[in-house]
């Protein structure tokens, strides 16, 4: 019998299919394993706004480790020096010796000492660090943007527009983030490419889903209010060109008629029983110019006898803006400031346009009541939210 023959015979006796060779996929190589654990670092900062510490989660120390020893590799550095977002690869560049188990942890840099379910050869993004946002509908993650060729041109504009004075920087506001609107976050210019359309995720709480393009080549389509918090902590926005504001108001008309203004105020009072509070807030009408109708407010109850400052001031055309009042404070009464103002006069007052909310939630409810569909939501003031019916 000949050795063909013998091989046939043993392969057609293995019925158990111990002698299967599933065969790893050939493409990815060190320099990709490289990658990936590096972006493990990246999305650990990403996510918690820090480095990986020497803690006692085994997950963070050992990106600490990691992140330790290629800092110390300068070809490592190198290669990886693109992909650095937050840079995270500023540092001294010294031998590396192996002393210590933390040394061992500290230059495995392709993550072999991984505790994973899946094998050296598959290319993972990003591990759950953060169990609260596993509770939202889905985690946005960042990934390769396919048809960033479709964008570049449009960060290239930004940036030139940045030089020459015509964007500035400046502080960011939730109610302006739209679509084509550009921001800085940790550092890196990105561009609203897209807001989806207000849904009820898993908690009954509304929020929109963005479509996030990012100056590196990466995208994410993250939740708009996480958006607000994250330029809120470490971002700003990019001012629109005033060529595009001007495009925006020749939709209105002299057939268009302004209302008025709804507007959101921030009491600068002193009284302990109005400064202690958190997220207190008057939301009213005006139909002269806010910076005019508050200008006595220290001597006016309703302003709760003290100066104020203007958050928001919205003005309103073709709308009954009183009517769009008074749905904010229906909306809202259920978390409406109770207090007992004196006059000049000693005459004892009860102001009932202060309420308590998160200034990103009444942004949220203005947007509602405009598209008219704030029937559908309520506020819940036990947990700040808006919800549906």
């Amino acid at each position: 019998m000949d050795k063909d023959t013998i091989l046939d015979d043993i392969f057609a006796s293995d019925i158990s299919g111990i002698l299967d060779i599933k065969v790893k996929n050939p493409v990815v190589t060190a320099d990709d394993r490289l990658i990936a654990s590096f972006e493990e670092i990246n999305t650990f900062y990403e996510t918690n706004n820090r480095e990986p510490d020497k803690s006692a989660d085994m997950n963070e120390r050992g990106l600490f480790s990691r992140l330790k020893g290629i800092r110390e590799n300068p070809d490592k550095k190198a290669s990886l020096q693109k992909y650095d977002r937050f840079d995270l690869l500023s540092s001294s560049e010294s031998e590396v010796e192996i002393n210590t188990i933390d040394d061992i942890f500290a230059n495995d840099e392709l993550g072999i000492f991984d505790n994973d379910d899946e094998d050296i050869f598959t290319l993972k993004n990003v591990p759950k660090f953060d169990k609260d946002r596993a509770e939202a509908d889905m985690v946005a993650r960042r990934e390769r943007c396919e048809d960033f060729d479709k964008y570049e041109h449009l960060f290239i504009a930004c940036q030139e527009d940045l030089k020459s004075g015509k964007r500035r920087i400046v502080d960011s506001i939730e109610s302006k983030l739209d679509i084509g609107v550009f921001c800085v976050l940790d550092g890196i210019l990105l561009y609203i490419a897209d807001i989806e359309a207000p849904k009820r995720g898993n908690s009954g709480k509304i929020n929109r889903r963005t479509t996030l393009i990012f100056e590196n080549g990466t995208q994410s389509n993250m939740l708009l209010r996480s958006l607000g918090k994250r330029l809120r902590d470490s971002g700003k926005m990019v001012t629109e060109l005033e060529e595009r504001v001007m495009d925006r108001l020749k939709g209105i008309t002299h057939d268009d008629i302004s209302r008025g203004h709804i507007y959101v105020l921030k009491s600068l009072s002193t009284d302990d029983r109005i400064s202690t509070k958190k997220d207190l807030y008057k939301i009213g009408f005006s139909t002269v110019p806010v910076n005019e109708r508050i200008k006595n407010s220290v001597n006016e109850p309703t302003y709760l006898m003290a100066p104020v400052h203007v958050l928001r001031d919205i003005e309103v055309f073709n709308y009954d803006a009183q009517h769009l009042e008074g749905l904010m404070h229906k909306f809202f009464g259920n978390s409406c400031l109770d207090v007992t103002i004196a006059d000049e006069n000693g005459e004892i007052h009860r102001p009932r346009e202060w309420f308590f909310a998160p200034l990103a939630i009444i942004d949220e409810a203005i947007k509602l009541i405009i598209s008219r569909d704030i029937v559908n939501y309520r506020y819940d003031s036990i947990n700040e939210d808006i919800v549906s019916r």
